[in-house]
């Protein structure tokens, strides 16, 4: 039997409406940039993916084109070497010293991958989940994912609001500097979404006052309500152990307290609480020295750094393997990439935390039928083949006039701050 071979290539940035939410790197834009792929198959079957974006890994996309067009999209094998053999290798040591994975390689192929096993689903209808191995659970939960944040609904109104807005749209514009207003924010969004776990952006205010939130939410929600933090590694291994026993019993887990392997591992033998990470195991690379260390319990897998989801079922087997736990990471995403968060997240083994998620905070959206939906905090695993999404044209064209329109090219939070505190600089460490 011959399967046809990829024909088109297309690559659209695109830029989406996002708040001014605070971080340890900085401040939100307000836009958010993210790149649309699609791949085009002879007889015209289409694939899609979605990553971060940023200008230069476009210009990495559009050179992979040469490569990709012609092959066959069930030889992701062959495409992957063929890749390796054209783009340098990265030092991935050098991710836990950076606010966000900037990664090349890992960006293009998870890109590449997921597209070709959309229009593979396609091809045999089946999705893409049983191309992982088969569904594991039905619905996938996701945590509610707070941050601290100015007034503003970003986009074209940056820091104003719309006063017709209610209910989550009005709350999602609101002001959250203080505990009470992450309370605030928390009831919100769970009230919309369903949530049943919230996690708290960290690494904005010194640590008092974040964990103050911490226990603000723990007494709002009551012992039955999960709760995690992420200081984004700005504390010391001596602040992650003074605030990360003051947290035990409230937590579920404690999210990159410090920075690096070393340091984690200090702080995870003074703590009972388990230590989750996304930014210092964070390739495969990385794992013979975690485990030999002992610096973490959970990763934090995101598919788009890990290059793509079969990667991503690699990793879930080791981490079954050592006995860690596997969660997901999470960045301001659209529906595809949440489509293949889902898939992913049916298909892992062990599932004990919830998935992250930032697309409570997006509005925008670029699949045929509008936004996803999550009831009880839960999102119910397509059934179509591939994604079990379709490309909406019209909105995508809009987003991509946006792109045009912002004059935003990378992703620089710093830069953003900048505009409110003129003289803010990102630090490594902070507190």
């Amino acid at each position: 039997m011959k399967f046809p071979k990829i024909k088109e290539f297309h690559i659209t940035p695109i830029a989406v409406v996002d708040p001014p939410l605070l971080n340890a790197a900085g401040l939100h834009a307000p836009y958010a940039l993210r790149t649309v792929v699609e791949l085009i198959t002879e007889d015209g079957i289409s694939g899609v993916s979605e990553i971060p974006g940023n200008i230069e890994i476009d210009k990495a996309l559009e050179k992979s084109r040469q490569f990709v067009i012609g092959q066959d999209p069930f030889q992701l094998n062959q495409i992957r070497d063929i890749l390796a053999a054209n783009f340098d290798s990265e030092d991935t040591i050098k991710r836990g010293d950076t606010p966000w994975d900037q990664r090349t390689l890992v960006h293009i192929f998870s890109s590449i991958e997921v597209a070709c096993l959309d229009i593979v689903g396609k091809i045999v209808n089946r999705p893409v989940v049983d191309l992982l191995g088969g569904k594991r659970r039905d619905r996938v939960p996701f945590s509610a994912y707070l941050f601290y944040k100015y007034e503003g609904a970003g986009g074209e109104l940056g820091f104003g609001t719309d006063p017709n807005a209610t209910g989550w749209d009005a709350a999602r514009q609101a002001s959250a500097l203080n505990p009470t207003e992450i309370v605030a924010q928390a009831k919100a969004m769970c009230k919309e979404f369903g949530f049943q776990s919230i996690k708290l952006k960290g690494g904005v205010f010194e640590p008092r006052q974040e964990v103050d939130a911490i226990f603000a939410l723990h007494e709002a929600f009551g012992k039955d309500t999960p709760l995690r933090i992420d200081p984004n590694a700005l504390w010391t291994v001596e602040t992650s152990i003074k605030y990360g026993k003051e947290m035990e019993g409230i937590i579920e887990y404690l999210e990159d307290p410090c920075r690096g392997q070393e340091n984690m591992a200090a702080v995870r033998k003074a703590l009972k609480t388990p230590l989750a990470t996304n930014m210092c195991t964070t390739s495969f690379e990385d794992i013979p020295k975690s485990y030999s260390l002992g610096a973490e319990d959970i990763i934090l897998s995101d598919h788009h750094f890990w290059g793509g989801l079969q990667d991503s079922m690699k990793l879930a087997a080791i981490c079954q393997t050592f006995g860690r736990d596997l969660s997901m990471h999470s960045n301001s995403h659209l529906g595809i990439s949440l489509a293949a968060m889902v898939h992913l997240g049916a298909a892992i083994p062990n599932f004990k935390y919830a998935l992250d998620t930032h697309y409570p905070w997006q509005s925008d959206e670029i699949i045929v039928g509008g936004r996803m939906k999550f009831e009880d905090g839960a999102v119910t695993v397509p059934t179509g083949p591939g994604l079990g999404v379709e490309l909406d044209r019209v909105a995508l064209a809009k987003l991509h006039e946006n792109y045009k329109k912002c004059g935003l090219t990378k992703r620089n939070d710093e830069i953003e701050m900048q505009k409110v505190q003129p003289h803010w600089k990102f630090k490594a460490t902070r507190w």
